[in-house]
């Protein structure tokens, strides 16, 4: 169960008690009351990872039946997903062809085939047809060892005139070969408005490959999420082969003389075949993480992910696949890069600021960002590894009262009580770390405030951008680079694989809950439940005055 209470930020106004009682259900089915954030902040509270389960798995092979290309013929569709664009559009993406593997590569021609979507309100009547466009990509390492790669041909389609909380059916494919999709069908979005939300809004992060993945994707499937936000951190390609499955880096070992790192590139196939059940029919959103830079050679970087994935970076105004916002009914989203330019001098900023400026609360009253790697994380894997950006960023966020921002790149479960600039504050967001998918590279258990547990100040650097490592000035860490108890802006963590589902009731009050890997086969169990309670009355943003 989440922690108790401490002594509470505020003391509610009467006007404020009254509406908590209007409009919240409080209690479980068996009459146990579920916390709210009014009733914060809460002391830490730590569940140590159970030593019956084990820290990781092994990657599934590339011929796991989950994982290996099932179509006779390589014209057909594969690895479909939807991915939200405004509100009345959505895209469709598809691979077609043969991906090649080997030192001497051809790209496919990407026209060979072309990319339509047939779709309708009705089973089997497809009144509305869009055609959309084709890419190829290549990852190459001219090296001794390692080897390269042309993918099939990658299609994206924009489907529009949609209505809201509406079923479509749909098939995607070439019409003239004919090589057409089954039929598959998707629910619309509510329309943005602060009376209307999405049924369920599951996040996840970190996923890999391995047997953990399976059992994440699944257990999140059964709680029937209407979109899912993946946090960064997708395939793990680039640590197939270099690792051999096991988990612990060993790329010296394996290729001694090259002077950059092998991604296997086959298991983005491999992963896309895997979430086809759940993207072919549930809107996936997502963000990059480290393992998505993949180098090249020539210093291309994030080919894989920028060429794969279709997100609404021109409908938001950003024009960049690494940063966008979205509407899911009353929820604006904000996903940001923590692998490009974050600085207040750069474009990324820019366009957050513009984005945050138009931004109605009386339409989407609930504002959430996403990133990959967490702001506040007490754990010793990759603490404070990512200040710079939060220095730079923060106090943005904050003048814009975000309400949740999520992240993942810790192999954890973390919920943080509200806090802004390290200090706890009633307006201060609830972070939230969910990079617990089920990757490769295991669970992390260390925490920084453990004895000898607590990093070097150069530990912990990012692959891209710099390193701002801070001593704490106030508080019980002051002068410290680490607290010596779990910190007090910690509110619950816990080492284990699992998921998160957002519910958000009315304009005020959302339901989080974090579901655990080992609680999937037991029912009403979680990890982490609390209601998430914005409260526009008492924290008015001093950006903006539409609330």
């Amino acid at each position: 169960m989440p922690p108790a209470p401490a002594t509470s930020f505020i003391i509610p106004t009467p006007l404020q008690m009254l509406i908590a009682v209007a409009t919240m259900p409080l209690l479980l089915a068996g009459g146990e009351s579920i916390p709210t954030t009014l009733d914060g902040p809460f002391k830490p509270s730590t569940r140590r990872f159970d030593p019956s389960l084990r820290r990781g798995s092994d990657d599934l092979p590339i011929d796991h039946p989950r994982l290996r290309k099932s179509n006779v013929s390589s014209d057909l569709p594969e690895q479909i997903a939807l991915a939200l664009s405004t509100p009345s559009s959505m895209w469709v993406s598809w691979v077609t062809g043969d991906a090649v593997v080997g030192k001497d590569v051809k790209p496919i021609d990407a026209t060979l085939l072309s990319s339509e979507v047939w779709y309708g309100k009705e089973k089997g009547n497809y009144t509305l047809k869009k055609k959309g466009n084709a890419t190829v990509y290549s990852q190459l390492y001219p090296f001794d060892g390692l080897l390269n790669y042309t993918s099939g041909i990658i299609h994206h389609v924009l489907i529009d005139g949609l209505e809201p909380d509406t079923k479509y059916y749909y098939r995607c494919g070439d019409s003239s070969v004919p090589a057409m999709s089954e039929e598959i069908s998707f629910d619309t979005l509510p329309l943005p408005s602060k009376d209307s939300y999405p049924h369920r809004i599951a996040f996840v992060g970190d996923l890999g490959l391995t047997s953990n993945t399976t059992t994440t994707i699944d257990h999140l499937m059964d709680n029937d999420p209407s979109l899912v936000v993946i946090v960064g951190d997708l395939t793990y390609a680039n640590q197939y082969r270099t690792t051999g499955g096991k988990g612990a880096s060993c790329f010296s070992c394996s290729f001694p003389d090259a002077p950059i790192r092998e991604t296997y590139q086959p298991r983005w196939d491999a992963w896309g075949r895997f979430m086809e059940p759940l993207t072919s029919k549930v809107p996936m959103m997502v963000i990059e993480g480290n393992h998505e830079i993949e180098p090249q050679a020539s210093g291309v970087t994030f080919k894989s992910y920028s060429e794969r994935f279709a997100v609404p970076s021109t409908e938001s105004g950003s024009n960049s696949n690494f940063y966008y916002s979205f509407d899911a009914g009353g929820v604006h989203f904000v996903m940001l890069g923590a692998y490009v330019d974050y600085n207040q001098t750069g474009a990324q900023y820019a366009w957050l600021k513009e984005d945050l400026s138009k931004v109605d609360r009386a339409v989407t009253p609930w504002l959430v960002a996403t990133m990959h790697p967490p702001w506040y994380n007490s754990y010793s894997s990759h603490y404070q590894e990512f200040e710079c950006m939060r220095q730079e960023m923060e106090e943005l966020l904050y003048q814009h009262r975000v309400d949740i921002i999520f992240a993942g790149h810790v192999h954890a479960y973390e919920r943080m009580n509200r806090i802004y600039n390290y200090t706890l504050d009633p307006c201060g967001a609830v972070y939230i770390t969910i990079g617990d998918g089920g990757n490769i590279e295991k669970v992390d258990v260390d925490f920084a405030d453990d004895p000898e547990k607590c990093p070097s100040p150069g530990d912990n650097v990012p692959e891209i951008g710099g390193s701002c490592p801070l001593n704490f000035t106030s508080g019980p860490a002051k002068g410290k680079f680490c607290w010596d108890r779990q910190p007090d802006w910690s509110a619950f963590r816990e080492s284990s694989f699992g998921h998160g589902i957002l519910e958000v009731m009315n304009s005020t009050y959302a339901l989080w809950t974090w579901h655990r890997n080992q609680d999937v086969y037991k029912d009403d169990s979680y990890g982490d439940q609390i209601y998430i309670v914005r409260q526009p009355n008492l924290c008015i943003s001093p950006a903006t005055s539409r609330y």
